[in-house]
């Protein structure tokens, strides 16, 4: 079971990426943290990629493809895997699909723009603690404050609606388009690749179900 999922910032990704991996027994492979690690091991790879990051470039699809390969291949992947921030990009996805790397599934998670912007720039935060809130969801007892210490509660910068909206609007133009590939690429027998749209409005139970029933069906 080889998965993508893919959504906007602020649909809870992170939440059912970690669910999908535990329910199957699949690892989350993160190019960021393959990158880090290929960098700390000096492979030939990480020794590359440490050159273009330390001029202060973007590392390159190829690179990261030849980082996906090297990792899927390790005992680990053999019940399959779910890919987390790559592909983001047609080219990426077809770098993917002309190194033979196979895609089972992909899955989006769907949450309408006000829902997020409503969702993270509600978020409130006490620094200290790292303990969250939200002003509609999830209020705390006195108003900007801490339940427990009673300690101011701030909203991050990455909150604040114009930043969010900002990251949105990258995010259909750049990743979004991915969708209508997968749509596609789901009516060609040759790949495989199911797509599954899922509603992501709801608790976190609620999605994760549906999620789960979809994989399984």
């Amino acid at each position: 079971m080889n998965i993508i999922l893919l959504g906007p910032p602020g649909a809870g990704k992170g939440t059912q990426a970690a669910h999908i991996c535990e329910k199957f027994n699949i690892p989350q492979i993160s190019t960021g943290d393959m990158l880090r690690a290929a960098v700390n091991a000096g492979s030939p790879i990480g020794l590359e990629a440490k050159k273009t990051i330390d001029a202060g470039n973007l590392v390159s699809d190829e690179l990261i493809i030849s980082l996906v390969k090297e990792r899927i291949h390790l005992p680990d992947c053999h019940n399959g895997y779910l890919l987390d921030g790559f592909p983001r990009t047609i080219n990426q996805a077809n770098a993917l699909k002309l190194e033979g790397i196979k895609i089972n599934y992909c899955v989006e998670v769907k949450v309408p723009d006000d829902d997020i912007v409503e969702r993270m720039s509600g978020r409130r935060v006490h620094l200290s603690s790292g303990r969250t809130y939200h002003i509609k969801f999830n209020p705390p007892q006195e108003p900007n404050k801490d339940d427990i210490t009673g300690g101011d509660l701030i909203q991050r910068v990455d909150d604040n609606e114009e930043i969010v909206r900002g990251r949105l609007k990258i995010y259909h133009k750049q990743t979004e388009p991915l969708v209508k590939y997968y749509r596609t690429d789901a009516d060609n027998p040759e790949t495989g690749t199911k797509f599954i749209a899922i509603n992501g409005v709801g608790t976190l139970e609620e999605v994760k179900d549906r999620i789960s029933t979809a994989l399984v069906s």
